[in-house]
């Protein structure tokens, strides 16, 4: 029972997920977005209001964030009391998710310690639970990735399989402003762009805070702080809900711990040093 259920959220949440790719507005898909509407470089002017914001959903008219340098790279090894999910050497916290939340034996490669994206093999799903939790990540885009706007590097870090801080190229390439690098995908951009080049090892520090449920009510949102090479770019940042593209996240009801993934948005990109940390209430 505990198996089918989890496929059967999989698959539900594989249908609201931020993949364009998956989504039937997508160009070429099941309609035509006007070129007047705009595009995924210049973000959008035919998307719905977000909630508390002067903004739509991808807003074209939203200002994308200054571009700062970050400090040095600087490897550091996982604390003592961290779960490491990937050191690099294999996938045995890891399992994969196709499409429709079919299992699988993960198919991404692992290879000079790190594991690459094959893509169209489906999103990585950490075989164990969080809630709460500090998570250390550090992913890059490889040189020669060519293309633009969600187009060059996409991928994503699922908190809960459901809120996701953007993975893409945005050292130079140019999209949205909630789509960018370090930008609580299609809610709030990165306060600064501290994103390294192609080739490159970026670093994401994640502290998240899970949602809480009363029934279907929410009680506590989900609150995200992310250090994106040692800047901070969320500040104990709310989620309004599950990510999704081009419309207004909201919140379904779900268990305290739910796994971690990494999208496969069909594109290359590199993860490695993957640690978590379980955290507990105060009191």
């Amino acid at each position: 029972m505990k198996a089918f259920l989890f496929l059967a959220l999989a698959g539900a949440l594989a249908a609201q997920t931020s993949d364009p790719s998956q989504s039937p507005a997508k160009k070429g898909g099941g309609h035509q977005i006007p070129e007047s509407a705009g595009d995924d470089v210049r973000g959008y002017n035919d998307t719905p209001q977000l909630p508390g914001q002067p903004w739509k959903v991808h807003d074209m008219r939203r200002p994308r964030a200054v571009k700062v340098t970050p400090g040095q790279y600087v490897m550091e090894t996982p604390p003592s009391d961290a779960i490491v999910l990937f050191d690099g050497k294999d996938l045995s916290h890891w399992e994969q998710l196709v499409r429709g939340g079919q299992a699988q034996t993960p198919k991404w490669k692992v290879e000079n310690g790190y594991m690459a994206i094959v893509p169209h093999t489906g999103r990585m799903v950490t075989k164990e639970k969080f809630g709460d939790c500090q998570l250390h990540v550090e992913w890059m885009i490889p040189e020669g990735v060519t293309g633009q706007g969600q187009g060059r590097g996409n991928s994503g870090v699922e908190l809960m399989m459901r809120y996701e801080v953007q993975v893409l190229e945005s050292h130079t390439n140019l999209t949205y402003a909630d789509g960018a690098a370090g930008a609580i995908y299609g809610v709030w951009p990165p306060l600064v762009n501290p994103a390294r080049p192609q080739g490159q090892w970026n670093v994401y520090d994640i502290i998240f805070e899970a949602p809480k449920f009363d029934g279907d009510k929410v009680v506590k949102p989900a609150y995200m702080t992310v250090l994106f090479n040692g800047v901070l770019v969320q500040n104990h940042q709310a989620e309004i809900g599950t990510t999704i593209w081009r419309q207004v996240a909201h919140y379904t009801p779900h268990p305290a711990e739910e796994p971690l993934s990494l999208q496969d948005h069909n594109q290359e990109v590199r993860y490695r040093n993957i640690w978590i940390r379980k955290l507990k209430s105060p009191e």
